[in-house]
Order: C-alpha cells, then structure tokens, then sequence
C-alpha cells in the first residue's frame, strides 16, 4: 500500500502510534540526524506534490518527524532565481523537507527518497544534530 493510503487509511499503522512512538523514543536522546530533502514545488510523484509525498512515505516508514519549508527565494545548479517577487519565476519555489532520526533509520529511507526524486532533481543532506525537546 502506498504511504498516501496509508495514511489516510482507518486503523493503519500510523493511526496506531507508529510516528508519536519513534517520536518519544528519539526525544529522549540528544544525538540525531537531519535528513535535508531540496525539491521545487512543482515537481510531483503521480497525482502529488513530491514533497508531501516524501512527507507522507517517511511517516509511514515510522520516521520520527518531518517539516516542509517554503523558500520564498532560491536558487540551484542552473543559477535561475526562483522568487515570490517576480511572478513569472515563482512557478517552481524552493521547498525543502526536514526528516529527523536516528542516522541508522535515515540511512534506511534514502533508497526510499532516490526512487520518488528520480528524474526529478534535487539535492539531498545528512547532518549530525541535537535534539532539545520542549515539553507541552
């Protein structure tokens, strides 16, 4: 079943928990790892924009959180200037998805990641980071 339907499917793993469990367990440790996924926004996975598409894969796999940013101005290898100030250039912004995990796990999405981005382009980071985590 792809990440899409299971999401959005009654009873499904991540109805359960799956995501709110990895996300307790890696907030109790400071170590993890920020997955850094550059895609455009027009760019797509079937019916789909690509980033809630990778979004909605990396919760499935049970990842412990993942972010969409919107880039109000960018550019990438072509040097073309993506910008919300010039309307005819601001077809295809910037987005960047932010997954945090164990690097172990993360390791274990990237083949996941290559497969949706391939012939799509884009950039992909690991980095060490420090989790703090704010209690409610």
């Amino acid at each position: 079943m792809s990440a899409w339907r299971l999401a959005r499917a009654p009873g499904g793993p991540v109805a359960h928990g799956v995501w709110q469990r990895a996300a307790r367990a890696l907030a109790m440790r400071e170590d993890a790892t920020l997955l850094r996924i550059f895609v455009g926004e027009a760019k797509r996975h079937g019916a789909h924009p690509l980033y809630e598409t990778l979004v909605l894969e990396a919760r499935a796999f049970g990842l412990a959180g993942a972010t969409v940013l919107r880039g109000p101005l960018g550019y990438g290898r072509s040097s073309q200037l993506h910008t919300t100030k010039i309307l005819r250039l601001s077809d295809d912004l910037p987005m960047v998805v932010e997954i945090v995990d164990d690097e172990e796990r993360l390791d274990a999405f990237l083949p996941t990641v290559k497969a949706l981005m391939q012939g799509q382009g884009g950039l992909v980071t690991l980095e060490k980071v420090r989790v703090i985590p704010i209690e409610a």
